[in-house]
């Protein structure tokens, strides 16, 4: 069972690419959304968050929303926005922000792989979002969001990557962070088989982002199964759209605490009780962590670094020794009381894009107490927790830069 085949790929007729990029669905406020789509009208958004055409009070998990999409997608398509290659393929795709530059291979990922366990996990899914990309798949008959997987890089895939996009991209944009996206085709076939088998030999993929899409195709495709009498196991609803990028080359930024309140504790009863297991001092700056097991702590104006006892740090527990449960295990639970951090609503999280000025902000503006900024997560610590079949606590990892959306989908025939 191969872990991967070609599509033939909804994609940006050529000119449009710009009008059409868009960040992912998930990444924004459905607020931000609607500032992000004026004056765009062929924005992804339209499709991947079609709320912002309807009123303001709109349920976003409404029927009415769904409906939207499938009438915006195909408005795009009807208008020549988009258009489908006529030929099965892979396109290289290249995210360049700043002096960072990763290099993957779009692909319809083997969802029977992901049921064995070759396509690994590391994340638990909510149920309400699960349903969420249920319902958009079914409606438009497409999926629409990548699923961000990584393969132990080896040497042969990123020169082959690098082979196939010497040339000038077919597809260009650049999002609103900045980032550019570059895409481009490949169909011949034997630089298909050749792309093919090379991912194959990583043998195993990891998911690095997209879980709940990743869980939502996964539930279509039983749905569709159930229904065909004649299925063969390879009908376009048997994989996922995804892209693969050599682990090496992708990053992980720190994904930081904030908390509402200090459980009944003062800032100088917190930074005692603190003191039993980590050497704290004050900074003059905000702290970024250096190394695993140091901590950043703004509190009451003032910025602090924290470092761990070495005798706290579990390093024979690929989950324990993770710096998130580092800071759950040694302060948020057993010190702030928060034991479910997935649930409860005292605590929050700000990823690494945002900046340390943007923890300042939340503590600084009364709605937090305390904010904690993290080393961030390896993708080596993500996959040996994917190979032990574990799950790793909620908001571990963020990934930047951040696939597009709209540059490439993937329609169910």
């Amino acid at each position: 069972m191969s872990l991967i085949k070609p599509f033939a790929a909804l994609r940006p007729a050529p000119g449009h690419a710009q009008d059409v990029a868009a960040p992912p669905y998930d990444v924004m406020t459905a607020a931000e959304a609607r500032r992000m789509v004026v004056g765009r009208p062929w924005s992804f958004l339209h499709v991947s968050r079609a709320e912002v055409d309807l009123p303001a009070d709109v349920d976003p998990y409404s029927a009415p929303v769904y409906a939207r999409a499938r009438r915006n997608l195909e408005h795009m398509r009807g208008s020549g926005v988009l258009e489908r290659e006529t030929t099965p393929g892979y396109q290289v795709y290249r995210l360049t922000s700043g002096t960072h530059r990763q290099t993957g291979l779009v692909a319809a990922a083997s969802l029977a792989a992901y049921a064995n366990e070759r396509i690994k996990r590391h994340e638990l899914t909510r149920p309400v979002k699960e349903d969420d990309r249920v319902r958009q798949i079914d409606a438009l008959n497409a999926q629409t969001g990548p699923v961000l997987l990584a393969g132990r890089a080896d040497h042969g895939l990123p020169a082959l990557l690098a082979r196939h996009s010497a040339d000038a991209p077919e597809i260009s944009a650049v999002t609103e962070d900045g980032v550019r996206h570059e895409l481009w085709p490949v169909h011949e076939p034997a630089a298909v088989e050749e792309l093919t088998s090379a991912i194959d030999q990583l043998g195993t993929l990891y998911i690095a982002d997209g879980h709940h899409r990743c869980a939502a195709a996964a539930r279509v495709a039983a749905l569709r199964r159930a229904a065909n009498p004649a299925h063969t196991g390879e009908e376009s609803y048997n994989f996922a759209l995804a892209v693969i990028f050599p682990h090496e080359e992708m990053r992980i930024l720190d994904y930081n605490r904030v908390i509402r309140s200090l459980h009944g504790h003062d800032a100088d009863t917190l930074i005692t009780r603190l003191s039993v297991a980590f050497a704290i001092e004050g900074a003059p700056r905000p702290v970024r962590p250096e190394h695993p097991g140091e901590f950043g702590m703004y509190l009451a104006g003032h910025w602090y670094r924290m470092r761990l006892d070495p005798a706290r740090i579990p390093f024979d527990d690929p989950i324990g020794q993770l710096d998130v449960s580092l800071l759950q295990d040694n302060v948020i639970g057993p010190i702030l009381g928060i034991q479910d951090p997935r649930r409860d609503e005292r605590i929050d999280f700000v990823g690494g894009a945002r900046g340390l000025q943007a923890l300042a902000e939340r503590v600084d503006s009364g709605e937090m107490a305390v904010a904690f900024s993290l080393h961030p997560t390896r993708m080596e610590q993500l996959m040996a927790v994917a190979d032990a079949g574990e799950v790793m606590p909620p908001k571990s990892t963020w990934f930047e830069p951040k696939l597009a959306d709209g540059l490439v989908s993937y329609e169910l025939d």
